[in-house]
């Protein structure tokens, strides 16, 4: 049965208690709008406070829907094609958690490739999985992780037939797929469950001129950021499931693990109301976007000294896919000018506030809510910069990265260890690492717990604490000291 989609149940039901706005003795305690301060209220109104609410009569429970929450739920399983949705207020953080301890528990094996999200790495501490790690290509020219292979995934398997799933990033913050229909048929050869990490994909299911969703490709869960591109609040997520290897009471239990007891029903509401919007006129959204960032990947690219990635550039190298043109991968290395210093002057100096950067990149996202003016902003900046910096001396290329370090002992294992020691930095090649370091960004970590420091890792991060890296992970984030399991 088809749904109608033009309904918007989780925020009718708000709309209604609101207007009805009975005395109200529950929890929150600004009771609406009564109990915040004034000066916020001058700011932003009241409305919104009176969405504010709990599990009232009217709307339904997240940990137990059958009402408006059921609902919604249903008319965003139908619109992306899953068998079942849920919402997710903890972000798509709480969703991979959830997606890895479904598949795999206590020793059981799991797939988790290098560039996943820490999130993922939180699902092994929770549920105690073993990870085989395996690696995304590199693509060279840019300095991206590129993609997964079927042919990776295939000799994964033959090497751990026993393992229960795996974890796919596509797309990547870079906008880079790997092929998932061909990766979903190697895992389903396998009886294993294919997961995928689209917090950036939600989009790709309303234009042809994008890589296809996860979930219309075969992936058996698929996690999706919907405030990332696709309208809703920060904080605001959906899990899809469509599989018969999923069990759907023990994802549906270990969601009682990760999300608040509390949910946030004006977060719920935003997902209810993306779902409408993007039902009703995300194709031609979409579109808007593909072409917005088509037209402003094209002028920067006329720009002397600065270059734009292109599919011509990554698709078919490094076990890419496709690549989602809404994300605009924006490089000055020939004018000398990281990518680093190419968002900061962007920032400071031209009012222009970019996503991310790494060594050779800048990443810039589009979407439907852009317009015209703030693309040429961007691209009006970007002529001035390269005109300022004509001459200037390209920057060498990144530093590799370093070669996988030695798996000892599970993520879970050297988190809970009772037997941890604190050492100094200097100090820790050979040791068993108790904690995680990921340079940010992109917050990728290269050593996990429970490995083996090698000299190469630490050499990778020492020049990164010797440049005042930003670094993710660790209780001590100088990396002055780091805690090590003691043997």
């Amino acid at each position: 049965m088809t749904l109608d989609q033009n309904k918007t149940p989780l925020f009718d039901a708000l709309m209604k208690y609101s207007e009805q706005r009975p005395a109200y003795f529950r929890i929150p305690g600004h009771r609406y709008e009564k109990g915040i301060d004034p000066r916020w209220r001058e700011v932003v109104g009241d409305k919104i406070f009176s969405f504010d609410l709990t599990e009232t009569p009217l709307c339904d429970d997240l940990h137990n829907a059958s009402g408006a929450i059921k609902e919604a739920q249903d008319l965003a399983s139908e619109l992306w094609g899953s068998d079942y949705t849920h919402f997710l207020v903890n972000g798509s953080t709480c969703g991979n958690q959830v997606a890895v301890i479904t598949t795999a528990v206590n020793g059981q094996k799991i797939c988790i490739p290098r560039n996943a999200h820490k999130s993922a790495l939180m699902g092994l501490i929770l549920g105690g999985a073993k990870p085989v790690y395996i690696a995304p290509y590199i693509e060279e020219e840019w300095g991206l992780q590129g993609g997964i292979t079927a042919e990776q995934a295939e000799a994964m398997f033959q090497e751990n037939p026993d393992c229960r799933g795996m974890m796919v990033v596509s797309p990547s913050y870079y906008g880079i797929t790997s092929n998932i229909k061909e990766l979903a048929e190697v895992c389903h050869r396998h009886n294993a469950i294919l997961m995928v990490d689209e917090a950036h994909g939600a989009h790709c299911y309303f234009s042809d001129e994008l890589p296809g969703g996860a979930i219309a490709q075969g992936a058996d869960i698929a996690v999706q950021s919907i405030h990332k591109v696709t309208g809703s609040l920060t904080q605001s997520s959906m899990i899809h499931v469509k599989s018969s290897l999923v069990d759907k009471a023990q994802l549906e239990a270990n969601l009682h693990l990760v999300q608040s007891t509390s949910p946030n029903y004006i977060l719920m509401t935003s997902l209810d109301m993306a779902r409408h919007y993007m039902a009703t006129e995300g194709n031609m959204m979409i579109d808007t976007a593909f072409r917005l960032a088509r037209d402003t990947r094209e002028a920067i690219n006329q720009i002397p000294g600065i270059r734009c990635a292109t599919k011509e550039d990554l698709e078919g190298k490094a076990g890419i896919y496709k690549l989602d043109d809404t994300r605009l991968t924006i490089n000055a290395s020939q004018l000398g000018l990281t990518g680093f210093a190419l968002k900061q002057m962007l920032f400071d100096e031209y009012n222009v506030d970019l996503e991310l950067a790494d060594y050779r990149n800048a990443l810039a996202i589009v979407t439907f809510a852009n317009e015209k003016e703030d693309l040429d902003r961007l691209v009006d900046a970007l002529k001035d910069i390269a005109k300022r910096f004509a001459g200037g001396q390209p920057i060498p290329a990144a530093r590799q990265l370093p070669p996988q370090p030695d798996f000892v002992i599970t993520p879970r294992e050297a988190y809970f260890s009772q037997h941890k020691q604190r050492i100094k930095w200097e100090d820790c090649k050979g040791r068993v690492m108790a904690e995680y370091i990921a340079p940010y960004p992109p917050g990728i970590p290269l050593i996990y717990q429970g490995e083996r420091m090698s000299e190469e890792v630490w050499n990778y991060l020492n020049d990164v604490k010797a440049r005042n890296g930003h670094i993710h992970g660790p209780s001590d984030t100088t990396l002055d000291t780091v805690l090590v399991v003691e043997e």
